[in-house]
């Protein structure tokens, strides 16, 4: 099994589990010293004293593996974290799927960001954290 935080449109179990995944859902978390960036698709950056909130679901090994080796979301990789349950303050370990950033800097996607902050607030995290995100869905 492999523990997962996820922090873009996957965090929606439903999406993961219409795709013929079964993820079980250990709680919504935040990850200290990293924000989270929208260009083509969600990132998160290493940044002092900023908070990323995301799910953390457990998968079957061969299903993260299959998951994260779809086209879309190929270029993604694995980077130990600990975050921190927010409805216990438990700590654990997970693994949270990164874009380089030379590519996860790259572009807009104002339709993704307007969905995943539709998403953040539907999962009650931070009200700053959903207009974080929603800005990266606003012209500039």
């Amino acid at each position: 099994m492999r523990t997962i935080f996820f922090y873009g449109l996957f965090m929606d179990r439903s999406l993961l589990a219409g795709q013929g995944l079964q993820p079980e859902v250990v709680g919504r978390a935040v990850l200290p010293d990293f924000r989270i960036h929208i260009g083509q698709r969600a990132t998160l950056i290493r940044s002092a004293g900023s908070r990323a909130y995301g799910v953390v679901m457990t998968l079957p090994d061969h299903e993260a593996e299959a998951l994260y080796a779809e086209p879309s979301v190929r270029e993604y990789v694995p980077e130990r974290v600990r975050v921190e349950l927010l409805n216990t303050g438990e700590e654990l370990e997970a693994d949270c799927y990164n874009l380089p950033p030379e590519v996860g800097l790259a572009g807009t996607n104002p339709a993704y960001a307007t969905q995943l902050s539709r998403l953040v607030e539907a999962l009650e995290f931070d009200p700053d954290y959903v207009a974080e995100i929603a800005a990266f869905g606003e012209p500039s």
